[in-house]
């Protein structure tokens, strides 16, 4: 049996800027989606924690359809075993 994984991407979602404050509210209610910083002129930077390539990109799509949403570009994707969390990690 193959070992759970975790993708973990990072999407930039441009966006119409008069639209930034309802996409943001809505991108907030997707379950492991954290931005992590917003330009006042349309840009969101967020992270995706998902189960598999197939749900990151489903959750790109659906952000990139919210109304005013102009794009969402992948920018980053690391994909490792779930267990892989637990271990410590060392400096």
């Amino acid at each position: 049996m193959m070992e759970q994984e975790i993708h973990i991407a990072g999407v930039v979602v441009y966006t119409q800027p008069a639209q930034l404050e309802s996409i943001k509210s809505c991108i907030a209610e997707v379950p492991y989606a954290e931005i992590h910083a917003e330009d006042p002129h349309g840009k969101l930077i967020v992270t995706l924690e998902t189960e598999g390539t197939k749900r990151t990109l489903d959750t790109m799509d659906a952000m990139r359809a919210l109304p005013g949403v102009l794009d969402v570009v992948l920018v980053y994707q690391h994909t490792e075993p779930v267990s892989a969390l637990d271990q410590e990690v060392s400096q």
